[in-house]
C-alpha cells in the first residue's frame, strides 16, 4: 500500500481548452495518456492518489463528467482537492460531492483522510500572484498593493478552512498529518507564510502543493526541506505525468 500525488490534470474532454500552455507545450501533447500508462504501471488498487487540483476546465458538473470519469477509472483509492479553476466545485457542498460520487472519489475540504496513522488534510489554499512591477532587469521593484490587500483576505480565509482539517483530524486522536495545498505555500515574495506556521504548528512531516506549472514557475515556492518540514511541488508537468510516491 503507497501514497501517491499528482496535480494539474486540467481535463477537458468535454469543455474548451482555455490554456496557452497546453496548446503551445509538447510536454501536453497527449498528457491524459501519459498519465493513464503511468498510473496504470504504478499504482494499485490498494494505493491512494492524490489529486492537488486543477481537475477539469468544465464549469459546472455537466461539463466535466468525462473527466470525473477518467479520474474514476485510474487505479486506487483517489482523493480530490479544490484548485482555482475547479468550478464545478463549491467549498460549501463539498459533501454533496461526497455523497454523490461516494465509493468512487474523494473530496477533501474542512475535513480528512486517513492514510494508515496519518491524517490527509488540506485546502486549496492561497499566495499572492502580482501584478508585480519590473525593472529593465527584471527585478520586482513594486507590486499592485490593492490586489495584494485582496489576497491576504482569501489568504485568511483557506487558513480557517486548512485549520477545520487539522483539527477534524486532530479530535480523532491522529497525530502524523501531510498537509495539501493546491497554491504554493508561500508567494515568490515570502520566506514563509500563515500556511507554512501552520504545518510547523501543528508538526506536519509533508506539505505538498502543485499549482506551479510551465517551468519558469517551478521554484516559486519551497522545495525540500524547511524548518523540519518536506515540501514537495507535484504539478503534472512538473512530475513529468508520473505520479510523485509520497509514502510507502
Amino acid at each position: 500500500m503507497s501514497l501517491y500525488a499528482i496535480g494539474d490534470l486540467h481535463l477537458h474532454f468535454e469543455s474548451e481548452l482555455k490554456s496557452p500552455v497546453q496548446l503551445q507545450d509538447r510536454l501536453w501533447r497527449d498528457h491524459e495518456e501519459k498519465l493513464r500508462r503511468n498510473c496504470l504501471r504504478l499504482i494499485g488498487p490498494e494505493d491512494t492518489l492524490l489529486l492537488m487540483g486543477d481537475h477539469s476546465w468544465g464549469r459546472n458538473l455537466s461539463e466535466c463528467g468525462e473527466d470525473l470519469a477518467y479520474i474514476m477509472a485510474l487505479p486506487g483509492r483517489k482523493i480530490l482537492l479544490r484548485g482555482n479553476h475547479d468550478m464545478f466545485w463549491d467549498a460549501k457542498k463539498t459533501a454533496a460531492l461526497n455523497q454523490r460520487f461516494a465509493g468512487r472519489l474523494l473530496f477533501l475540504q474542512n475535513n480528512y483522510y486517513a492514510y494508515r496513522d496519518y491524517a490527509l488534510v488540506g485546502t486549496k489554499g492561497f499566495t499572492f500572484e502580482g501584478p508585480f512591477y519590473l525593472d529593465a532587469h527584471r527585478r520586482i521593484v513594486g507590486w499592485d498593493e490593492d490586489a495584494e490587500a485582496h489576497a491576504r483576505k482569501i489568504i485568511e480565509r483557506e487558513l480557517v478552512r486548512l485549520r477545520a482539517s487539522f483539527d477534524s483530524a486532530r479530535a480523532d486522536g491522529y497525530r502524523r498529518f501531510i498537509m495539501l495545498l493546491h497554491y504554493p505555500p508561500t508567494s515568490i515574495l515570502e520566506a514563509a507564510s500563515g500556511f507554512t506556521d501552520m504545518a510547523e504548528e501543528y508538526g506536519a512531516e509533508q506539505v505538498i502543493y502543485a499549482h506551479c506549472h510551465g517551468e519558469s514557475r517551478f521554484h516559486d515556492s519551497i522545495l525540500g526541506e524547511f524548518n523540519g518540514v518536506r515540501y514537495s511541488l507535484a504539478s503534472g508537468d512538473y512530475l513529468r505525468w508520473q505520479p510523485m510516491k509520497v509514502l510507502d
